[in-house]
């Protein structure tokens, strides 16, 4: 997510179709293909449009369909924070095979619409497969993005950073302070780390992470932070709405891509606005 003003703002408007995005493989929006582009990969980075339930039903059918076919991939969470890896644990001990149980006794931010995420959570339990808590939760995030500048950050080259600070903005509706993006770009970038770091372990097993489009992306998203021979067993999945037009020119870079509808709901840039006043 990118911040509590628009938590899917970002994913919304990364939509556009780019020379990057043209360059990746087009998918069919069925669950067979996209079932087949996660195929044979060791580490598979799969992008959503957070509150876009199309999506939802067709990466659950996906997934569903890959592991009926023999692959047992851990499933990891961007919407679970790493400190919930316990209490997930715990709940699948205690009542195994109730999703709706695990969720409940897990699930983090409010802002994410946790129906959409049970299926995934079910699948997992149906066939035994690892449910990996990858992200860093909010207060963590707030620890780096007010802190000053990170060694890891002063290291990166400012092309990068740049990158970051643009992303942000134009996800946010050009609508923030200047001053306000250097710090929302150290968390942004401590999130991917961490996502990252989270299912490097499973990647001999195979791993799938469930994810914004944003930390998809093969320049500044998750890939950035695998390692070179991690990068060649993974294959990074934009799952992108049907551009109207805004942010055409924002589509990250991915392997490969699938274009759905657009989900119905109001304009987020308007609601930005509210919320920006109301401070």
């Amino acid at each position: 997510m990118m911040g509590r003003a628009a938590p899917w703002l970002v994913a919304v408007l990364v939509m556009g179709t780019s020379d990057a995005a043209l360059a990746a493989q087009p998918l069919a929006a069925t669950p067979a293909a996209l079932a087949d582009a996660m195929a044979g990969k060791r580490i598979v980075i799969l992008g959503e449009v957070h509150d876009n339930g199309v999506q939802h039903a067709l990466r659950a059918a996906a997934l569903r369909r890959l592991v009926q076919h023999g692959g047992r991939p851990a499933i990891a969470f961007e919407q679970f924070d790493r400190g919930q890896q316990a209490t997930i644990d715990r709940s699948r001990r205690e009542r195994p095979g109730d999703a709706a149980h695990l969720v409940a006794q897990a699930r983090g931010s409010p802002s994410w619409n946790w129906k959409l995420y049970q299926p995934y959570v079910a699948l997992a339990l149906e066939y035994d497969l690892p449910i990996v808590a990858a992200n860093l939760s909010r207060g963590e995030a707030m620890e780096v993005a007010t802190a000053a500048a990170s060694n890891d950050a002063r290291a990166l080259s400012p092309a990068f950073l740049a990158a970051h600070e643009a992303a942000i903005a134009r996800g946010h509706c050009n609508l923030l302070p200047a001053d306000a993006l250097p710090a929302m770009a150290r968390a942004q970038i401590a999130r991917d780390r961490t996502l990252a770091e989270a299912i490097r372990p499973y990647a001999a097993r195979g791993v799938v992470l469930l994810t914004g489009n944003g930390h998809a992306r093969l320049d500044i998203g998750v890939p950035f932070w695998l390692a070179a021979d991690e990068r060649r067993e993974t294959v990074s999945i934009g799952v992108l709405e049907r551009d109207d037009g805004a942010g055409a020119d924002e589509t990250g870079p991915f392997d490969a891509f699938v274009v759905t509808e657009r989900a119905e709901r109001p304009d987020p840039c308007e609601d930005l606005r509210r919320r920006l006043r109301g401070k």
